[in-house]
């Protein structure tokens, strides 16, 4: 497998694109420091018996969450602390200070997770300073290499750390892990010196940059290119490869061109589907992904495919080009939390098996810790995958200020039904012998009816006039409405006269008459003969007609 790093630097935003034989799998995305692995010097502000959990101040604009499964080590203290059949407020006083690391980000209402098991990662090992074991790397599988470097990580273990053995190590000599090892162990002691000497909260230890941090967590012979398109940082990034892994320093290239890198590999329009719901499949199938709250849905169909022999080759066929497109999508889109995947039912306990097995296959390749459940009796198939920062959607996107993340509006028919009810409420005053209503363009053809049928009829109800203005800055959802003295009503009333000659912007086309196209003038409403296809475009039109809610008009020759 060909597996390229796209790194493209800007002045406010760092990516990283990692390529798998030329198809984007992973995204990585940087506006600011990254909080994941920083070290703090916090203070407890509150604690929760009732949630077994404490609240940290560290200085971040919310505090810290620290549960009593985080908590099992108390900085200061000689040895950890055996935290079973323990109430927190037992181990953990208010103001009390400790060293905590930021094992989740914050993310929307939600302060950061963090954790007193401080761990450090360098090229090829992590120490673990409250801890004694040894690990290995499951991506490791060779038993032989496995048995090797355990041995390696016990001569250079220190006595009072545990280690764990990280994939990069794969084949490197003891000299080279001994010498990331000595790293760590001087960084962990300069940490313990600058918590002793700062007074919280304080922010102790500043995890890497994601440039940096992708050069030392993912650079390994695995990896046949990365691409830089700065100078400066493809400089720095030789840097830092001739220190930890100089023979792999060839396979690093500047981009010198002066279009963008992401969009000569496509990148961008890769980020645009990435922010899609529907995602297609090559067969014609596709998938359909909902975030909620608590949970990710994925439902599998068969879309266009319409298969050869028989519904059940289909159906299986679907499921397993499903599989990887459904693994690579969590990579690309970063999802976190409780993964629920609907593929289409089978009726076949081999063909479920398959369709699994090519499931877990694919999220093997995951670098974040995912976990393949099982299907249930209904045959949904449960997946967790580690949350540690916000997704990509959360990333790029933020709710949408008018339907604040439903992501579904109020029908036209729906909308003219409460415009309605308001009308006839309003109309009770019998100050007013005209109503205003203040809506949309699409609300107000709506409104209209065929041939002003509606809004005649609604006249008729409430036995007053109705003044209809259409303003194109209105959100469809939103209307206003208002009694109108008979002093004011000529304000309202248009100044166009027949034959006029103005110019307007074709807005939309005027309701199901497609032919027509609907064009706003001084909130006034114009149906234009035969310019329903002139959408988007400025033309010049003859008044012919001025109704008494709508005005019509042709298309100057």
């Amino acid at each position: 497998m060909h597996k390229e790093i796209l790194i493209s630097i800007d002045e406010i935003e760092n990516r990283v694109a990692i390529l798998e034989d030329g198809q984007l799998m992973e995204i990585y995305i940087s506006r600011e420091d990254r909080q994941t692995g920083s070290i703090y010097k916090g203070k407890i502000a509150n604690i929760l018996p009732g949630m077994q959990a404490a609240f940290v101040d560290i200085g971040l604009e919310r505090n810290a969450f620290l549960s009593m499964d985080d908590a099992g080590v108390v900085w200061g203290e000689d040895v950890p602390v055996d935290f079973k059949n323990m109430s927190i407020k037992d181990v953990l006083k208010v103001n009390q200070e400790t060293l905590v690391q930021i094992i989740k980000e914050s993310w929307g209402m939600k302060g950061a997770r963090v954790t007193t098991h401080i761990t450090l990662p360098g090229r090829y090992m992590v120490l673990l300073p409250s801890a004694q074991y040894i690990g290995i790397s499951r991506r490791i599988e060779d038993e032989a290499e496995r048995e090797r470097l355990r041995r390696v990580a016990e001569n250079i273990k220190k006595n009072d750390y545990g280690i764990i053995v990280r994939t990069a190590a794969e084949g490197h000599s003891e000299d080279e892990l001994d010498r990331d090892l000595e790293h760590l162990v001087k960084l962990w002691d300069k940490i313990q010196t600058s918590g002793k000497r700062k007074k919280a909260p304080f922010l102790i230890h500043q995890e890497l940059t994601l440039v940096y941090k992708i050069i030392r967590d993912l650079f390994t012979s695995e990896i046949n290119k990365i691409i830089v398109d700065s100078k400066n940082d493809f400089n720095k990034i030789i840097d830092l490869i001739e220190i930890i892994s100089p023979e792999l320093k060839n396979r690093v290239q500047f981009f010198s061109e002066k279009k963008n890198l992401f969009e000569s590999y496509g990148i961008e329009a890769e980020l645009e589907k990435a922010l899609r719901r529907k995602v297609w499949l090559e067969s014609g199938g596709f998938l359909i992904i909902d975030k909620t709250e608590a949970l990710t849905v994925i439902d599998v169909n068969t879309g266009k495919f319409i298969g050869k022999d028989n519904l059940s080759e289909t159906i299986l066929k679907t499921n397993l080009e499903a599989a990887p497109e459904i693994a690579r999508q969590l990579r690309l889109r970063d999802i976190g939390g409780v993964i629920i995947v609907d593929f289409i039912d089978m009726d076949n306990d081999v063909d479920r098996i398959k369709v699994l097995e090519e499931l877990q296959y694919y999220l093997k390749k995951d670098h974040t810790k995912t976990h393949l459940i099982g299907m249930t009796e209904l045959g949904l198939v449960q997946i967790t995958r580690k949350r540690v920062s916000r997704d990509l959607d959360e990333y790029l996107r933020s709710p949408c200020p008018y339907c604040n993340g439903r992501g579904r509006i109020y029908s036209m028919v729906s909308m003219r039904l409460k415009c309605e009810r308001e009308i006839k409420k309003v109309s009770l005053d019998n100050q007013f012998t005209t109503i205003l209503a203040e809506v949309h363009p699409k609300l107000a053809v709506e409104f209209l009816g065929l041939d002003c049928e509606d809004i005649d009829r609604l006249e008729k109800i409430i036995g007053k006039n109705i003044l209809l203005n259409a303003n194109v800055d209105l959100h469809l959802e939103k209307f206003r409405i208002d009694g109108v003295a008979d002093k004011n009503i000529s304000k309202y009333k248009t100044k166009l006269q027949v034959g006029d000659i103005i110019c307007v912007d074709i807005f939309d086309v005027f309701g199901s008459n497609i032919t027509n196209g609907l064009a706003v003038y001084e909130k006034n409403l114009i149906e234009i003969q035969s310019a329903g296809n002139r959408l988007g475009e400025k033309i010049c039109i003859v008044v012919t007609e001025i109704g008494k809610h709508s005005i019509k008009a042709v298309i100057k020759e």
